[in-house]
C-alpha cells in the first residue's frame, strides 16, 4: 500500500490517500480539492470511498467536491452523522465566517472490520476529541490513522463541546497503546510516529499510562 500525505485546508489537516492496485481511499479531505484531484489524476487512481475520522470542519472541507467528482460514498461514525449538515456541530460556524455544510454521509461506521474493495481495516471508536472520533487500524500494513486523537507527542484538544480529556485518555490507552510498538501512527495534524515512542515519550499521556 502507498500512503501519501497532504496538509490541506485552513488548519493544515493531514489528508491521506491510501492506494494499491490503482484503487484508493481518501481519508479526511480537509480542503484544497484540486490537490487531491491532481494526485489522483497523475497516478491514474480510482477513488473508492471517503473515510472521515471525525466531522470537524477542518477535516471535511473538500468532502462534497471529491464525493461528487468521483461519485463515491462518505463513511462517518453515527455519533456525528448530523454534523456534515450543521455548521454549529461541525464547528465551522465558530471558526469560519458563516460556516459551511455538506450533505450527510452515505455510510455509518460501525466498530469492527471494514472492507472496501481491496482495502481492509479495523474501525475503532476513539471518542474524547469528539463523540464520533474513530481510528482506522490497518493491521497487515502496520499503521493506524488516528485523526485528532493521538498526535506525535501530543493529543487532540478536548475543550470543544462534547470533548473529554478522561474519555480521550481512555481511548488512547485502551485502543491505541495496546497496538504493537512498531505500528506507525498517522495523525490528523503534524508528523507521524510509532506507538512505542508515544507510550514512552508523549507528555500528555504519561499521567494515564505506565508500562
Amino acid at each position: 500500500m502507498i500512503i501519501e500525505t497532504f496538509s490541506l485546508g485552513p488548519l493544515g489537516t493531514n489528508c491521506y490517500i491510501l492506494s494499491k492496485e490503482n484503487n484508493c481511499l481518501i481519508v479526511d479531505p480537509g480542503g484544497d480539492a484540486e490537490i487531491i484531484e491532481q494526485y489522483v489524476k497523475e497516478h491514474e487512481l480510482r477513488p473508492q470511498a471517503i473515510l472521515l475520522t471525525h466531522a470537524h470542519f477542518d477535516h471535511i472541507g473538500a468532502v462534497d467536491e471529491i464525493r461528487k467528482k468521483y461519485d463515491i460514498e462518505v463513511y462517518l461514525h453515527e455519533n456525528e452523522q448530523d454534523w456534515l449538515e450543521d455548521a454549529t456541530l461541525n464547528r465551522s460556524a465558530l471558526f469560519l465566517n458563516g460556516g459551511f455544510t455538506t450533505t450527510k454521509p452515505e455510510k455509518l461506521l460501525i466498530p469492527g472490520k471494514l472492507t472496501i474493495d481491496t482495502f481492509s481495516c479495523e474501525v475503532v471508536h476513539t471518542p474524547g476529541h469528539s463523540p464520533g472520533s474513530v481510528s482506522f487500524i490497518f493491521k497487515d500494513e502496520q499503521f493506524v490513522v488516528s485523526g485528532d486523537v493521538l498526535f506525535n507527542r501530543g493529543i487532540g484538544r478536548t475543550d470543544l463541546p462534547e470533548g473529554s480529556i478522561e474519555q480521550l485518555a481512555n481511548s488512547i490507552v485502551t485502543h491505541l497503546y495496546t497496538l504493537p510498538d512498531e505500528m506507525i501512527v498517522y495523525p490528523g495534524h503534524g508528523p507521524s510516529n510509532v506507538i512505542g515512542q508515544e507510550k514512552r515519550n508523549n507528555p500528555f499521556t504519561l499521567q494515564f499510562y505506565r508500562e
